[in-house]
């Protein structure tokens, strides 16, 4: 596996971090603090290898920003995966069963945790782009439209989550702690467009392998893609009666997928499986990443959330499952069903059969008859990101997938067919298919528009889940609020999270979002 460029400059410049604290991520701490810092913009930012530690330290919070909590937040509450309370384990003052059940409010245990930390850790991206954009506009610096671009573009993506899960937020491009008020959702997805489109012309299409997990053309098209494909939604409103629609741009995110597809560096792996394994950085499929390494602080450890204690060392937590539904929606034979561990169980590593803590053959069911009172064995699992050979402790090396040229076919296949081109849609959505089963199970290209939307979307969920895209899916599909399996239909606000309580006492210039 070829050093990643942030791992590099990480291990150089091990004092970069200290970067982050000459801005306070606006809105998540007391405004009235002075922070504090001996490197600062005047004393640090002097030549290019202090800049490229400036950056690095952009994009160690991608790591951080892209996994954990926002990815928690978009599988947990859809209808992707379930956290179960297991006898003392997993109960965590009720915030998963809030997440399940869209319970949460301002001041709730998931609000002021995950939530919270979603906020605070996207904020802190966007505040330490802001430092590096800020420090080198006028400096002499070989590369310099490339480094802002890249800047512009982490901070784009920082923005894109937190459009998202909050609709309109600060927009904040200067280093000064200052309350701030909240810009609104139309104007937040407009500066995230413009700064991606603007930052483009100044990216490569490719890097060295020494560059490894750098932003590219690529990366910018697949953004801009996803951001097209969502615009009803991200360029909308949202009051207490739920979504107020946005203008739709399906065009757009044709384009822009189809500017990732004629890039030939980029191809569908033969073996989906292939893009998850700790070898993935060699993957031609992945087109935005986060690099990861099997280090503290550097890695991937997503089994540990889902594997049962005994099954692999250090232990995992037992705790995430799959929906019994969206297990049972999958064709048995589809070979992505193969990612989610069900029936008998056995060591990961040596393969040896692995017992429960009470010595009975560990058994994962497929259904959970009550997600507060749940076995050691209720629910099947998620082994999308397998083990690292390489490992040291819960530390692998698999790289995180952002984008992949997969989703990319599927958005321009939903476009397509909102387009009334379906027949070409289901074309692109057979592309993807086509690995998954053997012999292949085609769908109709003949199916109305209707069928064909609900069929692009159920492909999402078999290719895509465990990937952090669910319940953005489930939002623009309009499947959010309803029932199903232990959710009670909701209410039409809850398409954005709420503000943090934290947040709003800290910035007195926030308003809550409508309903909470």
């Amino acid at each position: 596996m070829p050093t990643s460029f942030s791992r590099s400059i990480r291990l150089a410049v091990p004092a970069l971090l200290a970067v982050a604290m000459v801005v306070t991520p606006q809105g998540c701490t007391d405004l009235a603090e002075s922070p504090f810092s001996v490197i600062t913009p005047d004393n640090f930012y002097r030549n290019d290898e202090e800049v490229r530690a400036g950056l690095a330290a952009v994009y160690s919070q991608l790591n951080t920003a892209s996994t954990g909590n926002l990815r928690y937040l978009n599988q947990i509450p859809a209808d992707d995966e379930v956290i179960p309370v297991r006898g003392q384990d997993w109960f965590d003052n009720g915030a998963h069963l809030e997440a399940q059940r869209h319970t949460w409010q301002a001041g709730s245990p998931l609000t002021l945790g995950t939530i919270n930390s979603a906020w605070t850790q996207n904020f802190t991206g966007i505040a330490r782009a802001n430092v590096l954009l800020n420090a080198i506009q006028d400096l002499p610096l070989s590369n310099k439209p490339r480094t802002l671009a890249e800047a512009r573009v982490l901070r784009a993506y920082f923005y894109y989550n937190l459009l998202d899960l909050f609709g309109g937020v600060p927009i904040v491009t200067e280093v000064e702690v200052a309350a701030r008020a909240r810009d609104t959702r139309a104007a937040t997805y407009a500066f995230i467009e413009k700064e991606l489109t603007e930052a483009r012309n100044d990216l490569p299409v490719t890097w060295p392998a020494s560059d490894y997990g750098r932003a590219t053309k690529g990366w910018v098209d697949a953004m801009l893609a996803s951001l097209y494909v969502n615009a009803e939604v991200f360029a909308g409103s949202v009051t207490a009666s739920g979504l107020q629609k946005g203008p739709p741009q399906w065009q757009k995110a044709i384009d822009a997928a189809d500017r990732v597809l004629s890039n030939t560096s980029y191809k569908l792996t033969a073996d989906q499986a292939a893009n998850f394994r700790a070898d993935n950085n060699t993957s031609p499929e992945i087109v935005m990443v986060s690099a990861r390494r099997p280090e503290a602080g550097l890695s991937l450890n997503f089994i540990s959330n889902s594997l049962h204690y005994n099954q692999f060392s250090p232990s995992p937590n037992n705790g995430w499952s799959v929906e019994p539904p969206t297990y049972r929606k999958f064709d048995p034979d589809d070979k992505r069903r193969a990612a989610i561990l069900e029936g008998p169980q056995f060591n990961i590593v040596t393969a040896a059969p692995v017992n429960d803590r009470a010595g009975v053959r560990l058994n994962f069911t497929i259904d959970i008859p009550d997600i507060t009172q749940a076995t050691e064995g209720n629910g099947t699992r998620m082994y999308k990101w397998p083990f690292d050979p390489a490992r040291t402790g819960t530390n692998h090396g698999n790289d995180y997938a952002i984008y992949r040229l997969a989703e990319i076919y599927l958005i321009k296949a939903e476009a397509l067919n909102e387009l009334n081109r379906t027949a070409e849609a289901m074309a692109l959505v057979n592309l993807v298919r086509a690995r998954a089963f053997s012999p292949p199970k085609p769908l109709a290209t003949s199916l109305t528009q209707a069928q064909a939307r609900a069929a692009i979307f159920d492909e999402r969920q078999f290719e895509l889940i465990d990937e952090g895209k669910r319940r953005t899916d489930q939002i623009r599909q309009g499947t959010w609020l309803a029932a199903n399996w232990n959710k009670p239909a909701d209410v039409p606000f809850s398409v954005l999270m709420p503000i943090p309580q934290s947040q709003m006492d800290a910035n007195p210039l926030l308003e809550q979002n409508p309903g909470y």
